[in-house]
């Protein structure tokens, strides 16, 4: 998957560390930059795609990530036998 949306990310005008908070309270500030980000939607697929399991990413948490890798994983039609 191509990174070159990362270059527009409002992620780049603060620390990295905002991104991977330890507790409830960081993770709605990260959410709070990433509402105004443009690439957020990007970012999101981008860290779904590659099973990235830690940090914010598209405004989402760890525990968000996985909550919808499990709705898409039962929204996909059964394979035919």
């Amino acid at each position: 998957m191509d990174t070159e949306w990362m270059a527009s990310g409002k992620c780049r005008e603060v620390p990295p560390a905002v991104f991977f908070p330890s507790d409830g309270i960081g993770v709605q500030e990260a959410q709070r930059i990433c509402a105004d980000c443009s690439v957020s939607e990007t970012c999101l697929e981008y860290a779904l795609a590659n099973r990235i399991d830690h940090g914010v990413w598209g405004g989402c948490s760890e525990r968000e990530r996985r909550r919808i890798l499990r709705r898409r994983r039962t929204m996909t039609p059964a394979t035919s036998r």
